[in-house]
């Protein structure tokens, strides 16, 4: 007996609807929690890494990393940055043994402003991956979108990445269009704006408190930034990311990704109701945006000219950078009793 297209979508879950129109990611550094949800990728951050780190099941694998530090010798500073950058590629490696996809793994947010740090440290993050026979086709390097994180001089950073070393990048804290027109103007391979923080930037700054998922202006930023990249035939693919909850989520289906936590994947498997593809290429097409160009000098004052977007960014990497912080002081202090024998 046919079951009727209508019974069969009841029947679905949101989130087997959602991965008609959009590749799902899970973003967690906690793989456990990742395999039952069938995510094609996955996403990594200092914060999501320290948090797993604090977790009982993984602590061996923080003692590969700490031990992988001493063992390579150096300064004790060098001894603690081996080991984080190894911790990182450890879960990435554990994480790709889940997913068919890609692992993106982050970039420390203090390199945000150091253009040739940046490029260091994600050659170092793809050697190691290749070390433990990892092709870089499975990772994105994932950089904090500013200004030196996307261009520097006449040549972007993740452009001098893509082209000369075969890497591909991932532009995180995204929170601007301007941010996203210079993303897809050095040819990145992928950007993650994010939407849950523009949500609680402007409930924090502004008398508004609730929002329909479509005036959600998060979700409305995404929007805007989807129909600028498929109007004019960017390569650069967007992906989502920062959900506060399903009815974003649900709003943005048919994003080329959408990355979202497991206990919102947990909730949108359990939600039956009828999920329709809101961004698709040929309503793109249609919209009324105006392309443009940005220089540094454009670009900056663009950005500016956000207030949200300014504080976000900014917010974002003191975060960031304040966790990689924590998991540092965590690493020294597990490494110092190492070497004690304690």
């Amino acid at each position: 007996m046919s079951v009727s297209p209508d019974k069969r979508r009841k029947m679905e879950s949101a989130l087997e609807q959602i991965k008609k129109y959009t590749v799902v990611v899970a973003d967690t550094g906690d793989f456990n929690a990742i395999e039952e949800y069938k995510p094609q990728d996955a996403t990594t951050n200092p914060s999501l890494i320290l948090a797993a780190a604090k977790m009982p099941t993984y602590q061996p694998l923080v003692e590969q990393a700490i031990k992988y530090g001493i063992a390579n010798g150096g300064s004790e500073e060098e001894q603690v940055t081996n080991a984080m950058d190894k911790l990182f590629v450890i879960f990435g490696l554990e994480i790709l043994k889940k997913v068919p996809g890609r692992v993106s793994t982050e970039v420390d947010a203090r390199l945000s402003f150091d253009k040739e740090a940046m490029v260091s440290r994600a050659r170092r993050l793809i050697s190691l991956y290749e070390e433990a026979g990892v092709s870089k086709e499975r990772i994105l390097i994932k950089l904090s979108s500013t200004w030196e994180g996307i261009q520097a001089g006449q040549c972007c950073s993740c452009l001098e990445l893509e082209e000369k070393d075969g890497i591909h990048c991932n532009m995180t804290l995204l929170f601007s269009f301007a941010q996203a027109v210079a993303c897809a103007e050095a040819h990145v391979t992928l950007i993650s704006p994010f939407v849950g923080r523009i949500l609680d930037w402007y409930k924090e700054n502004t008398d508004r408190k609730n929002y329909e998922p479509q005036e959600d202006p998060g979700v409305q930023s995404v929007t805007k930034i989807y129909n600028y990249y498929k109007k004019f035939n960017y390569k650069t693919v967007v992906m989502g990311a920062s959900f506060r909850n399903t009815g974003e989520v649900k709003a943005l289906a048919g994003c080329d990704l959408l990355t979202i936590s497991p206990g919102l994947l947990g909730e949108l498997s359990q939600d039956h109701s009828a999920v329709t593809c809101s961004l698709t290429p040929q309503g793109a097409k249609e919209c009324d945006l105006e392309q443009v160009h940005l220089d540094e000098k454009s670009f900056r004052w663009l950005h500016n000219e956000d207030r949200m977007a300014v504080e976000k960014l900014s917010d974002g990497i003191r975060k960031f950078a304040a966790d990689a912080i924590k998991l540092e002081a965590m690493i020294k202090e597990r490494m110092f009793n190492v070497k004690n024998g304690q």
